[in-house]
């Protein structure tokens, strides 16, 4: 009890409280943050590449303006000041026009550094473009490089030397740019995707996940099954189909606790019962010794009758238990039994029932006697009450006939009426406790039982279609194998 009472209360704890970004929401925001990072990432890459050459660019199309009007003075030098002024306002160390197969130096230090790289703007490929880039971001700062390219549509060509120091603080800050802007954009998309899939998704599942620990706390009251949103997206059906879920379990619970309460007024009904036919039985025993022939007829089948009885209030409740006990098997013949059946069932002459028995004499069945005759017996008589409930047409035939064969190792038994067949609630619940019944105020018990025994031997029960109307069962009973070490030990030819 004490078990039971703490995992009752472990199911009714409320689950602890996790961080933010422990929770889904938290994770989705911070996922959507990285995911838009990474698509900045390699947006970057080649726009950092393309900067690269813009930069470049624009400082030899500065550097060209200023040797074009240099070139146009002929035979003219700018003096050492005028020089350094170009440089500087150019950001180079030396500029150099070509037109022609001949170079002019524009202007230069006196002493020019040794160059560490060279770089052709005009035949630059996007992959060496980016090599470029990350080699000048990573490495770069104190470098000399060579720069060329051509001068508009024209064949001249504009070269300067300089240091890539300020190419690398540019290309620094256009990253750190780029880096703010992308966290923003991620910020904002991710709040937006975030604000939209919490409304969607997020408010739904908490919606259902308290609804779930609110139910479960009492699964009985009817208030607490959900109000599914309507619609057809994937949560509003998965709603729909919990709060189907749980009205069943609430049905399910409710015909639990029935069977709970017929099983305690069954077990105070079954302890009288029993001493009831206790007392009829012993009285049964002193009527075997009248002289009386009619009693001498009636006396036997009297005593299977209250032995039986007895039997079943001894295991009345066995469809309460796990399961029913196990089958004692042996070889019995089938028509006695059928016959006994029929005794049992005590048709009155005057119903126009005809009971048939179309049972060879010779066939044998592997099986417990009693359990078999329980399942025949079931079956017949409610096919007799389906027959006493419905007159049918004047004339027509009102009969159940139980037929078997025997094919190889399995014996098969057929239970046919005539009857006005199988309802359909009936066919759907079929084999079904408290459900599977045919008829108003049955319990379904019987064919429960029947096909719970069938099953102990091995054997399948089934409801088959017939052409005319009526109700065919079918019983398969197939023979225990045979042991390996009783093969071998019976004698050989």
């Amino acid at each position: 009890m004490t078990a039971e009472k703490t995992g009752a209360t472990a199911l009714q704890k409320p689950p602890r409280r996790t961080g933010f970004f422990r929770g889904l929401s938290g994770r989705l925001l911070l996922l959507t943050v990285v995911f838009v990072m990474l698509a900045e990432v390699l947006i970057f890459v080649p726009s950092v590449a393309n900067m690269r050459i813009r930069w470049l660019e624009d400082r030899l199309n500065t550097a060209a303006a200023a040797g074009v009007v240099v070139d146009g003075l002929q035979d003219v030098q700018l003096s050492r000041p005028l020089q350094e002024e170009t440089l500087m306002a150019t950001g180079t160390k030396a500029i150099v026009l070509r037109r022609k197969g001949e170079s002019r130096l524009i202007a230069a230090e006196d002493m020019p550094p040794e160059v560490d790289a060279q770089y052709d703007v005009a035949a630059m490929t996007p992959l060496a473009a980016i090599r470029d880039a990350f080699d000048t971001l990573l490495f770069g700062g104190d470098k000399v490089v060579r720069i060329y390219g051509p001068i508009g549509e024209s064949d001249a060509i504009i070269e300067v030397v300089m240091e890539d120091a300020s190419l690398r603080k540019a290309m620094l800050i256009y990253s750190r740019n780029v880096f703010f802007l992308s966290l923003a954009i991620s910020l904002f998309t991710a709040t937006l995707i975030f604000l939209a899939i919490r409304r969607l998704m997020i408010a739904p599942i908490r919606r259902m996940t308290a609804n779930m620990q609110d139910f479960s706390a009492d699964p009985a009251d009817s208030a607490r099954v959900l109000a599914p949103s309507p619609g057809e997206d994937e949560l509003s059906v998965a709603g729909q189909h919990l709060a189907a879920m749980q009205r069943q379990l609430q049905k399910t619970l409710k015909q639990q606790k029935n069977l709970a309460d017929l099983g305690l007024a069954v077990s105070k009904i079954n302890h009288d019962m029993r001493n009831i036919l206790s007392s009829a039985q012993l009285i049964s025993d002193r009527l075997a010794d009248v002289d009386d022939p009619i009693v001498k007829r009636f006396a036997p089948t009297l005593l299977r009758t209250i032995d039986r009885a007895v039997g079943y209030t001894t295991e009345v409740l066995s469809y309460g238990r796990t399961t029913e006990p196990a089958p004692h098997r042996r070889f019995v013949r089938l028509r006695p039994l059928v016959s006994d059946v029929a005794e049992m069932l005590a048709i009155d002459p005057n119903a126009g029932i005809d009971f048939r028995i179309q049972v060879p004499d010779d066939v044998l069945v592997d099986a417990d006697s009693e359990q078999l005759f329980r399942v025949v017996h079931n079956i017949c008589r409610n096919a007799v009450q389906a027959l006493m409930n419905d007159p049918g047409e004047a004339g027509s035939p009102r009969t159940i006939t139980v037929s078997a064969m025997r094919t190889g190792s399995v014996v098969s038994i057929s239970v046919d009426d005539t009857g006005p067949g199988m309802p359909p609630k009936a066919r759907e619940n079929l084999f079904a406790a408290f459900r599977g019944s045919a008829r108003s105020g049955g319990t379904g018990l019987g064919l429960a039982i029947a096909r719970e025994l069938v099953l102990a031997h091995g054997g399948t029960i089934a409801l088959v279609e017939k052409p005319t109307p009526g109700t065919l069962f079918r019983i398969e009973l197939p023979d225990r194998p045979v042991p390996l070490d009783a093969f071998r030990s019976k004698p050989r030819p």
